[in-house]
C-alpha cells in the first residue's frame, strides 16, 4: 500500500484491530475525518496517523478530549512544539496517576494475600480440631 492510498473501513479494522463501530465513534467525535463516497468511508494517510495516535493515547489512559486537543495542536505551524509540550504534560500527569494506582493495587494485593493466609490457617486449624474429635 502506498502512503496516499485510501483504505476502506474493513481494511482499517483489519490493519488496526478495531471494530467498524469504533471507527464510526471516532468519526462522530470528530477525531477521524474519512472521505465519503455515498455510504462508503475511505480513510486517508492522515486518518491512519490519527488513529495510531488515538489508540496509543487510549492505551495510556488519555481521555478522548485530551486526545482531540492534542491532535488539534498538530496544525499550529510551530513544528509540533506546542503539541509535544502538551503531550508531555498530559503524559507526566497520567504516569503519576498510573503509579499511584499501582501503589494502591500493590497494597490491596498484599492485604488480600494476608487475608487468604489467615483464612487458610483458620481452615487448617478447624480441620485439625475436627480430626481430634
Amino acid at each position: 500500500m502506498t502512503d496516499d492510498q485510501l483504505m476502506t473501513i474493513r481494511e482499517m479494522c483489519d490493519a488496526y484491530q478495531v471494530t467498524p463501530r469504533t471507527l464510526r465513534f471516532y468519526e462522530q467525535k470528530e477525531l477521524l475525518f474519512p472521505k465519503r463516497e455515498g455510504q462508503k468511508r475511505l480513510f486517508t494517510k492522515r486518518d491512519r496517523a490519527r488513529l495510531t495516535l488515538i489508540l496509543r493515547g487510549k492505551r495510556f489512559g488519555f481521555s478522548l478530549e485530551d486526545i482531540r486537543q492534542l491532535l488539534d495542536l498538530y496544525h499550529l505551524g510551530d513544528r509540533q512544539k506546542t503539541q509535544l509540550a502538551r503531550t508531555y504534560e498530559i503524559a507526566k500527569e497520567r504516569l503519576a496517576d498510573m503509579k499511584r494506582q499501582r501503589d494502591e493495587l500493590d497494597i490491596a494485593i498484599a492485604d488480600l494475600e494476608e487475608q487468604m493466609r489467615w483464612g487458610q490457617d483458620m481452615l487448617t486449624s478447624t480441620h485439625d480440631d475436627n480430626a481430634t474429635d
